[in-house]
């Protein structure tokens, strides 16, 4: 789960991390107040969205006066933001954070996520703070600083201190870096964040370091330890069909294609897009409908791909382990019979009992293709849509 900026911001002042002072607004009315109540010659306006590259998208600008502060409010609240992030269709705007403007010496770059190769948090540092990191690791790899972090142990001081003086800090910034970093890596651990990135970090010309940015994302797993997390998600960033999925715990992701694929298991979820690319189209959506799949779930499953304007047929690709593939035929016809499917149906179920459930579906009376192997599938449902 994603946060806002002004969200983020308020959890690391938990951990006794420094951050601008500011206020979010979802009305013009009050940017001019807000200026004066801050006292900086100038304020930064900060059009708050779940994706990065709003400076870029005109989404960040600078006020030097009350009435410059309510003027870029007005264009920017309610604005269609389009960043890198966002994609074509951009996202619109419902509130802005509004800070005290900084005197910045230097930016850097932190984060903290989970290193899957070494199964431990990983901490990364870069003199290249206000650029996209991935560039970073593209372009000049050699310009970020990276420590592993014993789970059991936590972020040690004297990697903390490592830390900043690859940054190059010095003196008293080198004090400050280090309690910001082990702030972070309290605020990553004990609200089970999954990353925290900080772009950038700043110096400023007053002695201070404190983040000028902030990008947290909770592990949905471990929300039932955090009931103060739901009341954080803003379901109005997010796809209305991914809300959908999650009100039916449904695992969906909805993405550009024009296939509609249902599957079980995230592995072979991944793989059917493989497939379905390689025989020349495109998946509209990852849907994982879990282990489990009963007729409540592959009903709810239907209904989702449908939803999407773009889907011209669907792949029901299932592997009967953990219930037997009969069964979820079963579900199948009767999910069918609810939900009225109006494009090409292929189906394809392997594992336990997978040619009794063969049988069921081809006498179902339902219309569907039913097939042995994924690669007939993926063949047979790209050759539906091009017909």
């Amino acid at each position: 789960m994603k946060v806002h900026e002004y969200q983020a911001k308020e959890i690391l002042k938990k951990y006794d991390i420094p951050v601008p002072v500011g206020y979010v607004t979802d009305k013009t009315a009050e940017a001019s107040a807000i200026y004066k109540k801050l006292g900086t010659p100038v304020t930064v306006i900060k059009a708050q969205i779940h994706a990065g590259g709003r400076g870029k998208g005109g989404g960040v600008k600078l006020a030097k006066s009350a009435p410059e502060a309510a003027e870029i409010a007005g264009k920017i609240l309610g604005m269609n933001l389009v960043t890198h992030q966002t994609g074509p269709e951009g996202k619109n705007v419902l509130k802005i954070l509004i800070e005290e403007g900084m005197d910045i010496k230097h930016e850097y770059y932190v984060g903290i996520t989970l290193d899957r190769k070494k199964s431990k948090p990983v901490i990364m540092v870069s003199t290249e703070g206000g650029m996209e990191i991935e560039e970073v690791a593209e372009k000049t790899p050699e310009k970020i600083v990276t420590e592993s972090i014993e789970p059991n142990l936590g972020l040690q001081r004297w990697q903390a201190m490592r830390l900043a003086y690859a940054l190059g800090l010095e003196g008293d910034y080198v004090k400050q870096a280090i309690k910001v970093f082990m702030g972070l890596w309290q605020a990553y651990n004990k609200e089970d964040a999954s990353m925290i990135e900080i772009n950038p970090l700043i110096t400023t010309g007053d002695g201070r370091v404190l983040p000028l940015d902030c990008k947290l994302d909770f592990d949905d797993n471990a929300v039932y330890r955090h009931p103060d997390h739901p009341g954080l998600r803003d379901i109005t960033e997010e796809d209305p069909l991914e809300v959908e999925a999650s009100k039916s715990s449904l695992n969906y992701v909805r993405l550009d294609g024009e296939v509609g694929c249902m599957v079980n298991g995230a592995g072979l979820a991944m793989a059917t897009m493989d497939i379905i690319k390689y025989f020349g189209s495109f998946p509209a959506n990852f849907l994982d409908v879990g282990g489990g799949a009963n007729p409540v779930t592959v009903t709810n499953g239907f209904k989702l791909i449908l939803s999407d304007p773009n889907v011209k047929a669907i792949f029901v690709n299932i592997f009967g382990g953990i219930v037997r593939c009969d069964r979820i035929a079963n579900g199948i016809v009767e999910a069918a019979k609810n939900v009225k499917i109006t494009v090409p149906l292929v189906v394809r179920l392997s594992g336990t009992n997978a040619k009794e459930a063969r049988e069921i579906l081809k006498h179902s009376g339902i219309k569907m293709i039913v097939v042995e192997t994924m690669a007939e599938g993926a063949q047979k449902i790209v050759e539906a849509i091009q017909k």
